[in-house]
């Protein structure tokens, strides 16, 4: 064992004698220059991007361990994908160990950054933009870690995403914090994710502000325990500009936080404004379900002490004005479509307690008691729920040597 331990030590301090700054240089064709060295890179290597706008023919990858793909600043420089030939993502990461930092992806085809099946992704003080504004035709995603663990986006900003601007899925162990997001049809998705902790964001000008939710038929269901916490959630009035067929099509502006089909998830401390449909919706997945496994019911939803100024006298989903006017003219903070049960395949499932809870005491329930619902047949009443959360979430921690 002794052995054994000694000759790792030894290949590790290899590694790092061995690791080295590669620089890039500025040359006519940078297309070629960028991922030639990310090809040659080796474990423990940092690809250092220099300042400037690059036009790029195609979309980038990456696939060594160990490497850190840094720039002089998200505004300092920018990789423009504009002529992209291909519709991919502007880059592509399938290693682990990865820092991405201080540099800008703007008008790439498909993806900005997308990371996929990787342990310990960290994207870091990172710029992901469309430049020609809100257009269903820009990328999907802004940053985009899929399939992966222990991830980490901080400090970067994303805006003009025809989906979201951050979306981590189908993955585990997530930090999501101090970034911006604005102008995308959802700033920041969490889905089919396990452990993940949202902080100290600011989501504003999206059409939705913060999603959590699961979606059937994917390899990894049953997404549970979130914390939404310290975010400014303000002013998300830009129309939904989803190409047709997405799944946040259905994405009413003006919505704050929405919490749908996914289990123990706290939302407290938050600050929200203005926005015009509502601040929290929690609501069960709103399409027919095949997929006997999954299971469409938010369960066991915390919306703690949060900032709640003016919002829902606008809202922007079927029957909400209606709604409004008859709650007094506003939706109230917290609103919830009131399914205990669901359909698939003929079939009738749930009926369990849902476990809801808010610290205000009450929640407007639309009172559409089995999902797939019509709104056409609402039941508003509000409906006394918890005062304190059904469970505890533990705060996300991240390994140490996350890079």
């Amino acid at each position: 064992m002794l052995r054994h331990a000694l000759a790792a030590l030894l290949v590790a301090s290899s590694a790092q004698v061995l690791a080295k700054t590669i620089e890039v240089a500025v040359v006519p064709d940078m297309q070629e220059a960028i991922q030639t060295v990310l090809l040659d890179a080796k474990p423990g290597d940092v690809v250092l991007l220099p300042e400037g706008k690059f036009a790029l023919s195609n979309g980038l990858s990456l696939d060594v361990d160990g490497v850190t793909v840094r720039g002089r600043g998200m505004d300092r420089t920018v990789l423009s994908f504009k002529t992209q030939a291909g519709a991919g993502e502007g880059l592509l990461v399938t290693s682990d160990r990865v820092l991405l930092t201080d540099f800008a992806i703007e008008d790439s085809k498909g993806d900005g950054i997308k990371a996929k099946g990787v342990d310990r992704i960290s994207f870091r003080g990172i710029r992901v933009e469309w430049t020609n504004g809100i257009q269903p035709t820009n990328g999907a995603y802004g940053l985009y870690p899929v399939s992966s663990t222990n991830v980490l986006v901080e400090n970067s900003v994303v805006r003009y995403c025809a989906d979201a601007g951050i979306y981590v899925g189908q993955s585990k162990n997530i930090v999501v914090r101090n970034n911006r997001v604005e102008f995308n049809v959802a700033g920041i998705e969490i889905e089919n994710s396990m452990n993940a902790d949202v902080h100290d964001n600011v989501a504003t000008r999206n059409t939705g502000g913060i999603l959590v939710f699961d979606l059937p038929n994917l390899p990894q269901m049953g997404g549970h325990s979130t914390r939404i916490f310290r975010n400014k959630v303000f002013n998300n009035d830009t129309p939904n500009f989803a190409p047709k067929g997405a799944i946040v099509e259905s994405v009413p502006r003006g919505l704050g936080v929405m919490v749908m089909a996914n289990r123990n998830v706290h939302v407290f401390d938050n600050e929200f404004a203005d926005n015009a449909t509502g601040h929290v919706m929690i609501v069960a997945y709103p399409r027919t379900i095949e997929d006997e496994r999954y299971n469409p019911l938010p369960r066991d939803i915390f919306v703690g002490a949060n900032a709640f100024g003016r919002g829902g006298w606008d809202p922007a989903f079927p029957g909400g004005k209606e709604l409004a006017a008859a709650v007094g003219g506003a939706l109230p903070p917290v609103v919830w479509d009131g399914a205990t049960k669901w359909v698939v395949k003929g079939e009738t499932k749930g009926g369990a307690p849902t476990r809801l809870g808010f610290a205000g005491g009450k929640v407007l329930s639309f009172g559409l008691t089995t999902a797939p619902s019509d709104p056409s047949q609402a039941q508003p009443a509000l409906v006394e729920v918890a005062t304190a959360p059904a469970d505890r979430i533990a705060a996300v921690v991240l390994p140490a040597d996350q890079p």
